[in-house]
């Protein structure tokens, strides 16, 4: 890889969730990771990543796994949030590599997540909320969902959605059409 290219981490998760208000004592959690890396200069998605996450404080619900697909024993084989950050780290240079998200939930629930567990965390400063760049690229009214904003760029949804691996995949695809465009921050 060129030393001198422009990479970007394109980050996007999924966490536990219910229906209705999680049950009592349990708490949105971070169940899969899914980093898509861009080479901003070449237009290319270059590699799709997949971390599972194993909950600490909560289960994974049977809404969860109809909207994900993700199974309780499935996460249950995964990394602790604490070794999901540092693998972040230390294998995707997280903290130096800048890095977008479709809206702020993911950046958000990262924050909450190492403020609640203590873990370091993994990212540098240089996020970009893909959603309004995107939205004012292509002078829309509102921001739309990413299934949306891939209907309005004329882009085909590859994977499953609500699959982090397959959502950062298709996120990356959107960072590339704003970024062809000339209007990537």
């Amino acid at each position: 890889m060129d030393g001198n290219a422009r990479l970007l981490n394109v980050v996007d998760v999924e966490a536990t969730c219910w229906e209705g208000q999680p049950p009592p004592g349990q708490v949105s959690e971070i169940i899969e990771i899914g980093l898509t890396v861009v080479d901003l200069d070449k237009g290319e998605r270059l590699a799709k990543h997949r971390l599972l996450v194993r909950p600490a404080r909560s289960e994974v619900s049977p809404f969860c796994t109809g909207l994900t697909g993700l199974t309780p024993a499935e996460v249950a084989d995964g990394l602790s949030f604490t070794e999901a950050c540092r693998a972040l780290a230390a294998l995707h240079r997280t903290g130096s590599t800048p890095w977008a998200s479709w809206g702020d939930y993911d950046r958000n629930q990262f924050t909450r997540q190492c403020g609640r567990t203590g873990a370091e965390y993994p990212f540098g400063r240089h996020h970009t909320n893909a959603k309004p760049a995107f939205t004012a690229s292509y002078g829309l009214r509102r921001r739309p969902g990413m299934a949306e904003a891939l209907t309005v760029a004329g882009l085909p949804l590859e994977g499953r959605h609500h699959r982090g691996d397959d959502d950062a995949w298709n996120i990356a695809a959107l960072v590339l059409a704003v970024a062809a465009r000339g209007d990537w921050p």
